[in-house]
C-alpha cells in the first residue's frame, strides 16, 4: 500500500470527482441515511458506476494487493482431491476461493490500509472544503470594509487618512463647538467603521465629547450620539463593545449624579416625556437591549470582558441618593428607570441561567457590590404601592425578580444577612423570606394586569423556591417563615388570601424535609402563646372548614374550593405513613365521607332544570356540587395510599366510589394531583392487595378494562405502521409492548386474597368453539384462553399462539409463588394436569425417536418444577429457561418415561391425601396442602410417613379450635388459604400433634398470633373489615420505616407501581415458605414469638435493604416485581441478616 499512500494528493482529486459525478444523486436524499444507501446500491442503480476513474482506480488496487493471492487459492482447490474439495462447478469454485481470499492476511492488511488511507483522504477534503469557506467569508467582510472605507473617505475627502479625519471630527465634536458643527460630525462619524474609531489615538477625546453629547439637553445630538453607540453595540465584538458599554454606563451615571433627577412622592403622577427623563430612558433602554443579548455570544470571550460589563452594570445600580423625608420628592435612580423598561428583570435571569456568568455575578455581589442587594431589599415597602405609583411599583417588581433568582443559588444566599439603609440590624435570608410572605398576607391593591399583581409575582418566587430541595431548606423551612405562612390560618384571613397560603403550604408538604416540619417540629406558636405543629394548626382548620363552624369564611364566593385547598394540604401528609400516623386521632376520613355523603344527597335534590324557566343558577348550582363532590371523593381515595389508610378508606364505606372515581381518571391518564409526579399505579397495587380493594376494582371496571387493553396489545395489535414496515420479531418471551399489561396483572394478583375474590368458584369457560373477535373480559377468561391451552380449538383461536401462551405460562409462573394462590388453581383448574397433559404432546419418542423441546415446553417444564417441590433457596434447584451443554451423555428414554413417572406420583399421593382427608371430614381440596407439607417434611427427616394421619388430625382440631373465636359476618367464615403457620409449627414438633396443637392454643392467646397467624384472625373482630392486621399494621410500618431507613429502595418501590407492603403480605401470609430455608423459617418464628411482633417489622426491613443493589437494578430493568416473587430466592441466602 505504500504506493497507494504515495498518491494520496492523485487520489484526492478521484474522489472530488467521484462526488461531483453523483452529487445529483447525493443532494436529492432527504437524510444521511438515504444517502449511504444510495451509495451502497450505486452499482445496481448506476449504469457508468465502472467507467468513474475512482473505481477503476480501486478495481486495479484490488487486484495488485489480491491477485496472487486468488491464483495461489485456485490452484491449490484445483489439484485437491474431489472429495475432500469443493465439489464441481464453477460457481463452487468461485465461492470457495472468495471465502478463502477473505480471510487472508493479505486480505485484512490491504482491508486496514485502504480504511486508513480513505479516513485520510477524506478528513483532508473536509479540510480543505472549511479553509475555502472560510476564506470566502474572509473575502466577503474585507470587501464590505473596504466598500464602508471608501464611502467614510468619500465624506471626508478634506483629509488624506481617516484617523486624522476621525482627529479633526473629534475636533469638531467638543463641545465649545457650536451646535451646527457638532451635528454635522455626529453624522459623519456614525458612518464610520467602529473598528477604526476605536482604533484610533483620538479615541480618547471622541469618547468624552461623545459621552458629554450624549447629556446634552438637544435631542439633535443626543439621539445622534446614541445611535453611534447603538450601530457600535450591534455590530462590534465584544472586545470592542465591552468599551462602548463602558462609555453609555458612565455617562447615565453622570448624568443622575449631576441632574439629581427626582419624582414626587405623593399621588401625583410623573411624567416619562419630559427631555430629561425621555433622554435617560433611551439610552438605558439601549443598555437593556445589549444586556438582553450580550450573553449569547460573551462566553467565546476572555472572562475580563464579560466581568467589566457586568462591573459596569452593577456600579451603574449601586448608585444612590440619600432619600428625603416621608412627604417630600423622592430621587430618581437608574434601578427605577430600568425597572419600567425591564419589569421582570429578564436581563438578570439570562445572566443568571449560566456558572459562566453566575459565578462573576455573585463575586462580584459579595466583594463591591452589596449595595445593589441592599438598594433592591429597600424596595420591599410596598406602602407606596397603595397610591397607585406605578414607577415605585415596577421598582419592586424588578427587585422581587432579582431578588428571588438571586437566593435560589448558594453564593447568592451567601450575601445575606446585609446592611441597608433604615434598618438597625442586618437583614437576614429568613427575614427577606418573612416580608415576602408579608405581600401575601396584606390586601394589595394590583396595578395593572393580574400577571403582575403582588400575590402573583410573590407566588411566582414561593414556588421557584419550593422546586429547589435545597434552597427550600435554607429559605422556607424556617420556623419563622412557617409561622408567618400560618398567620392568616390562625387569624381567618380573607379566603383569597388563605388559598394561596394553601397552594404554597401543599408545596411544602409534598417534600420530605416540609413534611417533616409540619408533622414533628413543635415549635410554632399558636393560639394563647401555645407551642404546637404545624399540622395540627392545619388539620384543625380543614376540619373547622368542612363542619362550617366558620362562617366568615363559609360564606365567601369560594366556600367549597377554599375547603379543597386545605384539603390538598391535609392528603400531602395523610398520603404517606407517617403523616397518617399524626392525623388519624382527627379522623379526618369521617369528616371527609361525612361531606361526601351530605353533598352527593344534595346533589340528586338539585331541580332539573325547566325550558323557560331560569336554568342559569340551578346549572351552575349543581356544577358546583358536582365538582365539590370529586373533590371529595378524591381525597377520600389518597387514603388508599397506605396500608393502613387504605383500611380507614374501608371503613368509610366509601370505597367502591373512590375506586370508581380513580378508574374514570386512570383512563384519562390523569395525575393524583397538581404536586404528585407519578400517576395512579402504586395506588391501584396498593387497593388489589386487599379483598375488598379488588371487589371494588372489579366492580369498577379497571379489571375489565385491563384484560381488554391487554387482548388488544398481545393478539390485536392496530399497529398500522407494520403494513410498511413489518414489526420484528420479539426476542424477549414477553414483548416489550406487553410488559406493562404483565405488570399491571403481577401487581393485581399480587395477593392472594385479590385471586381468592376474583377466581373463587369460577369455573373456566373450555368452549367447544372460540370465534376470533371474541375477546376475554375477566381473569378466569384469560386463564382460560392463555393458560389452559388444553385443545386445538384454544390454540387455534390465537393469532399469536407461542408468544400468547408463553405470556400466560409467565404470568402462571408468577402467580404459583404464592403458594395459596397456586392451590386454589390447582384445585379448582387442575393446572399441573393440564401441563403434564402439554408435555406429553411433545414426547413422541415411542413413533419417531424423538422428544420436541421448544420454548412452550420449557416454560411448562420451569413451572411444574417450582410448584411440585418445596423449599429455600439452598433447598430445592430449579431449572433454567435456556438449554444448555451438559458433559454427561443423555439417556433419553428416562426422558421419555419422566413425564409418566412423575404423574404416577402426583396420582397416588393425590388418593392418598384423599383418603386421608375424607377420614378426618376435611375439605376434598385440602389434599393438595397435605402432599407438599408431607413431602417437604420428609425430605427434612422431620416426619415419617405415618405422619399423615396426625397432621390431617391437628388441621381439624385447628379448625375447630379457630371456629370458636370467629364473630359472626356477612362474609365466607372459613379461612381460604391454607394454616402455613399450623403446618410449620408441626414440623417444629417433628409430627408431634399433641405438642403442635397445645402449642398453637397458647400462641393464640398472644397479641403475636394475630400478625404470624392469617388463618386464627380471619374474620374476628380485629379483621372484621377484610384487612388483616399484618397488612394494615406491619406491613404500614414497613413502609414506614423503608422510607426513612433505605429510601432509595422505597423510590424504587414507588417508581415501579409496586408497593413494599405487598410483598410483605406474601410473605408473611405464607411464613416465607419458599423463599427461606427451613432454619431461617424457624428462626423467624421463633422472633417473633419470643421478642414480639415488631420484629416482623425489622426482618421485612432487613430483607429490602439487603436487597437493596439488586432491587435498584432490576427497577431500572422494570422487572422488580418479577424478581423479588421469582428470582431473589433463587440466588440468596439471608441468614446474616438476623444477626
Amino acid at each position: 500500500m505504500s504506493e497507494f499512500a504515495e498518491d494520496e494528493v492523485e487520489l484526492q482529486s478521484l474522489v472530488k470527482q467521484f462526488l461531483r459525478s453523483i452529487s445529483d444523486k447525493i443532494s436529492s436524499a432527504p437524510s444521511p441515511e438515504c444517502a449511504e444507501e444510495i451509495l451502497l446500491h450505486l452499482e445496481e442503480t448506476d449504469k457508468n458506476f465502472h467507467n468513474y476513474e475512482f473505481v477503476k482506480y480501486l478495481r486495479q488496487y484490488v487486484e495488485n494487493a489480491l491477485g496472487s493471492v486468488v491464483e495461489e487459492e485456485t490452484n491449490n482447490l484445483t489439484r485437491e482431491d474431489r472429495q475432500h474439495a469443493i465439489g464441481s462447478g464453477h460457481d463452487t469454485l468461485i465461492h470457495a476461493v472468495t471465502q478463502r481470499t477473505r480471510y487472508s492476511a493479505e486480505y485484512q492488511q490491504m482491508i486496514h490500509t485502504l480504511k486508513n488511507t480513505m479516513i485520510t483522504v477524506v478528513e483532508s477534503l473536509k479540510n480543505k472544503s472549511e479553509e475555502d469557506q472560510l476564506r470566502k467569508e474572509e473575502t466577503h467582510q474585507e470587501k464590505q470594509h473596504r466598500q464602508s472605507n471608501i464611502q467614510f473617505t468619500d465624506n471626508c475627502s478634506d483629509s488624506g487618512s481617516s484617523f486624522k479625519q476621525l482627529q479633526i471630527l473629534a475636533e469638531k465634536l467638543d463641545s465649545s463647538k457650536p451646535k451646527e458643527v457638532r451635528w454635522e460630525a455626529l453624522k459623519v462619524l456614525c458612518r464610520a467603521p467602529t473598528s477604526d474609531v476605536l482604533s484610533c489615538e483620538s479615541w480618547s477625546s471622541l469618547r468624552l465629547n461623545l459621552c458629554v453629547a450624549l447629556s446634552e439637553p438637544d435631542p439633535d445630538l443626543s439621539d445622534n450620539a446614541l445611535r453611534f453607540f447603538a450601530k457600535s453595540l450591534s455590530s462590534s465584538p465584544l472586545n470592542v463593545t465591552r468599551e462602548i458599554y463602558t462609555s453609555l454606563a458612565k455617562s447615565v451615571e453622570s448624568s443622575f449624579l449631576s441632574h439629581k433627577l427626582s419624582f414626587p412622592s405623593g399621588s401625583a403622577t410623573i411624567d416619562v416625556n419630559r427631555p430629561e427623563i425621555s433622554r435617560l430612558l433611551k439610552q438605558i433602554r439601549l443598555m437593556n437591549d445589549f444586556q438582553k443579548e450580550v450573553t449569547n455570544f460573551w462566553i467565546r470571550h476572555p472572562e475580563k470582558y464579560m466581568e467589566e460589563v457586568i462591573e459596569n452594570t452593577f456600579s451603574l445600580l449601586s448608585f444612590h441618593h440619600e432619600h428625603g423625608s416621608p412627604g417630600t420628592e423622592r430621587v430618581l435612580e437608574p434601578v427605577h428607570l430600568l425597572a419600567l423598561l425591564d419589569v421582570k428583570a429578564t436581563w438578570f435571569k439570562k445572566w443568571m441561567h449560566g456558572y459562566y456568568s453566575r459565578a462573576v455575578i455573585l463575586r462580584l455581589l459579595e466583594r463591591k457590590y452589596k449595595s445593589v442587594v441592599s438598594g433592591l431589599l429597600n424596595n420591599k415597602d410596598l406602602s407606596l404601592v397603595y397610591s397607585g405609583k406605578e414607577l415605585e411599583y415596577c421598582c419592586f417588581v424588578h427587585s422581587l425578580c432579582v431578588l428571588g433568582k438571586l437566593i435560589i443559588y448558594t453564593n447568592g444566599k451567601k450575601l445575606f444577612p446585609i446592611k441597608i439603609r433604615k434598618y438597625k440590624d442586618p437583614v437576614t435570608l429568613t427575614d427577606l423570606l418573612i416580608n415576602v410572605v408579608k405581600c401575601i398576607l396584606i390586601h394589595l391593591l394590583s396595578v395593572g394586569s393580574d400577571v403582575l399583581s403582588p400575590s402573583t409575582l410573590v407566588m411566582e418566587v414561593l414556588w421557584m423556591l419550593c422546586e429547589q430541595t435545597e434552597c427550600a431548606t435554607e429559605c422556607l423551612y424556617q420556623t419563622p417563615v412557617i409561622e408567618k405562612l400560618l398567620t392568616p390560618v390562625i387569624l381567618k384571613s380573607p379566603a383569597a388570601t388563605l388559598s394561596l397560603i394553601a397552594d404554597i403550604l401543599a408545596r411544602i408538604a409534598n417534600t420530605d424535609r416540609g413534611l417533616a416540619l409540619f408533622l414533628f417540629e413543635k415549635n410554632l406558636v399558636a393560639a394563647h402563646s401555645e407551642r404546637t405543629f404545624a399540622a395540627h394548626i392545619i388539620i384543625q382548620f380543614t376540619q373547622r372548614l368542612l363542619d362550617k363552624e366558620l362562617p366568615s369564611l363559609c360564606e365567601s364566593d369560594m366556600p367549597h374550593s377554599l375547603c379543597g385547598a386545605f384539603i390538598l394540604v391535609c392528603r400531602q401528609m395523610y398520603n404517606t405513613c407517617e403523616g397518617l400516623q399524626v392525623l388519624r386521632p382527627y379522623g379526618l376520613h369521617k369528616a371527609l365521607a361525612a361531606a361526601w355523603k351530605k353533598t352527593s344527597s344534595l346533589s340528586e335534590r338539585v331541580q332539573t332544570p325547566v325550558p323557560g324557566a331560569g336554568a342559569g343558577s340551578s346549572t351552575q348550582e349543581l356544577q358546583n356540587m358536582l365538582i365539590w363532590e370529586e373533590t371529595l371523593l378524591d381525597s377520600l381515595l389518597n387514603f388508599g395510599a397506605t396500608p393502613k389508610g387504605l383500611l380507614l378508606l374501608q371503613q368509610t364505606g366509601a370505597i367502591n366510589e373512590c375506586v370508581s372515581y380513580m378508574f374514570s381518571r386512570f383512563t384519562k391518564k390523569l395525575q393524583v394531583s397538581s404536586c404528585e409526579k407519578f400517576g395512579y399505579g402504586v395506588m391501584v397495587t396498593q387497593v388489589a392487595a386487599t379483598a375488598p380493594g379488588v371487589v371494588a376494582l372489579h366492580s369498577s371496571g379497571f379489571i375489565r378494562a385491563l384484560v381488554l387493553e391487554l387482548w388488544s396489545v398481545l393478539e390485536c395489535s392496530s399497529d398500522d405502521v407494520r403494513v410498511v414496515r413489518p414489526k420484528p420479531t420479539p426476542i424477549d418471551p414477553i414483548d416489550r409492548s406487553c410488559l406493562k399489561s404483565f405488570l399491571y396483572l403481577v401487581n393485581l394478583l399480587s395477593s392472594s386474597q385479590s385471586v381468592w375474590e376474583l377466581l373463587g368458584r369460577q369455573p373456566l369457560a373450555n368452549k367447544s368453539e372460540y370465534t376470533l373477535r371474541e375477546m376475554p373480559t375477566s381473569i378466569p377468561d384469560l386463564i382460560d384462553r392463555l393458560i389452559a391451552v388444553n385443545s386445538d380449538v384454544k390454540i387455534h383461536s390465537l393469532f399469536r399462539y407461542e408468544e400468547s401462551h408463553t405470556f400466560g405460562l409467565r404470568l402462571l409462573n408468577v402467580l404459583c409463588c404464592n403458594l395459596d394462590s397456586f392451590l386454589l388453581l390447582e384445585s379448582q383448574y387442575s393446572i399441573c394436569s393440564m401441563l403434564l397433559q402439554s408435555q406429553m404432546r411433545n414426547n413422541t419418542f415411542e413413533i419417531n425417536q424423538t422428544i420436541i423441546i421448544d420454548s412452550l415446553s420449557v416454560e411448562r417444564n420451569h413451572v411444574l418444577v417450582r410448584v411440585s417441590v418445596v423449599g429455600g433457596p439452598s433447598e430445592r434447584r430449579l431449572p433454567p429457561r435456556d438449554l444448555q451443554e451438559v458433559s454427561f451423555p443423555l439417556n433419553c428414554m428416562e426422558l421419555c418415561d419422566f413425564d409418566s413417572t412423575w404423574k404416577f406420583d402426583q396420582l397416588t399421593l393425590k388418593n392418598k391425601g384423599r383418603l386421608i382427608y375424607k377420614r378426618f371430614a376435611l375439605e376434598d381440596v385440602c389434599f393438595i396442602h397435605f402432599i407438599y407439607i408431607h413431602r417437604y417434611g420428609i425430605y427434612l427427616g422431620l416426619l415419617k410417613e405415618e405422619a399423615a394421619n396426625d397432621l390431617a388430625l391437628l388441621i381439624k382440631h385447628v379448625k375447630i379450635f379457630l371456629s370458636t373465636q370467629r364473630v359472626e359476618t356477612s362474609s365466607e367464615l372459613s379461612y381460604p388459604g391454607h394454616d402455613w403457620l399450623a403446618s410449620t409449627v408441626f414440623l417444629i414438633m417433628a409430627g408431634n400433634m399433641e405438642k403442635s396443637l397445645c402449642l398453637l392454643v397458647s400462641l393464640s392467646s398472644l397479641l403475636t398470633s394475630a400478625f404470624i397467624w392469617p388463618a386464627r384472625i380471619h374474620a374476628s373482630v380485629m379483621a372484621e373489615s377484610g384487612i388483616p392486621p399484618v397488612y394494615w399494621c406491619t406491613a404500614h410500618y414497613v413502609e414506614m420505616l423503608l422510607k426513612a431507613e433505605v429510601p432509595l429502595v422505597h423510590s424504587a418501590f414507588k417508581m415501579s407501581g409496586f408497593t413494599p407492603s405487598q410483598m410483605c403480605l406474601h410473605w408473611l401470609t405464607q411464613c416465607f415458605w419458599n423463599y427461606l430455608d427451613w432454619t431461617e423459617i424457624c428462626h423467624y418464628i421463633c422472633t417473633c414469638v419470643v421478642m414480639g411482633p415488631d420484629y416482623q417489622v425489622y426482618m421485612c426491613v432487613a430483607i429490602f435493604k439487603h436487597l437493596q443493589p439488586d432491587i435498584l437494578q432490576h427497577t431500572q430493568s422494570q422487572e422488580l416485581q418479577i424478581f423479588l416473587k421469582v428470582r431473589w430466592s433463587q440466588n440468596y441466602n439471608i441468614h446474616a441478616i438476623f444477626y
